[in-house]
């Protein structure tokens, strides 16, 4: 993921590079203005060092003063130079360039920690009120079951314990999505891949579903392994399901439709509830985002994670995931790339 992002950087810094001689050279064909050329040139910079890092920046600052000396200063096609007037604006050029950069690595380290601020304080919002649920639910259900033990039937003790139970692993989900979320914001999620049958990761997620597997119906064709995270798709897969269950009518089942299709498996899972207005569709994915105007009212709390993290997660294995346009209900599409071998 580290090596594409910055491969990412390197061919945008080339373009913008290119781009911009290509156009101060017929700049420089049609108006022959020293001055324009030096502002585009710069321009490029200031691009750079916002998009890239500061030692792209400062790279191409190096290239763009050598190619302003090739090509528009006398002699032409030399770097060699006698006019006074071309030297000292090739220096006001270096020593501004140099200082924009540095201006822009301040820029984007001050958005960063601004990003890192308002992530932190939707952690605490989030945190707030999805661990306060669960946690309630668990305290007066074991309360209950402490003090009216000798009261309670062995049924009514067995519901008891399967609500705590059920709230204990909705917390768990809850804090490993939340932990997800925080290493993929700050860069640090890292994982190895392993050619794995996705039907059996598949298996796995319907498993999870204790009390709502019988509402899963599947339908899976034999697909080639896949190299991936089985445990990171796991939970992936498991996000789009729980998010399924949780807004279609408890009598209407899930569906998860497994498939190949132009060099992807593709992983299709529909609920029949309200679905989602195509104004909301944009958003789904965002970290902490959640409709309200569609989730019912026995839905439990929304914390607005799971989508977001099964983006993440789904991206960084080269795939995408998406909300598809039904008559009825919601259809979220995973995609991930057939690969020969680990990427």
């Amino acid at each position: 993921m580290w090596a594409n992002l910055i491969s990412t950087r390197y061919i945008f810094s080339f373009v913008v590079l290119f781009l911009v001689l290509t156009s101060t050279w017929i700049i420089d064909y049609v108006w022959g203005s020293p001055a324009v050329i030096l502002l585009l040139l710069q321009l490029a910079i200031v691009v750079i060092a916002l998009q890239c890092s500061i030692k792209l920046a400062y790279f191409s600052a190096i290239i763009e003063a050598l190619s302003f000396n090739f090509l528009f200063t006398t002699p032409r096609y030399s770097l060699q130079m006698f006019n006074i007037n071309d030297i000292m604006n090739l220096l006001v050029f270096i020593f501004v360039a140099f200082a924009t950069s540095k201006l822009a690595q301040h820029y984007r380290r001050q958005q960063h920690e601004l990003k890192q601020a308002q992530l932190r304080n939707s952690i605490l919002l989030s945190v707030s009120h999805d661990l306060r649920t669960p946690l309630a639910t668990i305290i007066g259900t074991l309360t209950t079951l402490k003090e009216y033990m000798a009261k309670l039937s062995e049924f009514e003790k067995q519901e008891l314990l399967d609500s705590a139970t059920a709230e204990s692993h909705r917390l768990h989900q809850y804090i490993e999505n939340l932990l997800q979320a925080t290493r993929m914001q700050h860069g640090t999620l890292t994982f190895k891949k392993l050619p794995v049958s996705i039907i059996s990761v598949i298996d796995r997620v319907v498993e999870r579903f204790s009390d709502g597997s019988n509402r899963i119906a599947l339908n899976t064709e034999k697909v080639s392994q896949l190299y991936i995270s089985s445990s990171l798709i796991e939970q992936a897969i498991f996000n789009v399901v729980d998010n399924a269950l949780r807004y279609s009518p408890k009598n209407k089942s899930v569906s998860i439709s497994l498939y190949c299709a132009q060099d992807y498996v593709h992983i299709d899972v529909q609920d029949h509830g309200q679905g989602i207005d195509p104004k909301y569709a944009d958003n789904i994915f965002e970290l902490f985002y959640s409709s309200h105007d569609h989730q019912p009212s026995d839905s439990g709390s929304g914390s607005g994670i799971g989508l977001a993290v099964s983006k993440g997660i789904i991206a960084a294995h080269q795939g995408h995931i998406s909300f598809i346009p039904v008559e009825q209900g919601c259809l979220i599409r995973i995609a991930l790339p057939i690969s020969k071998r680990e990427a």
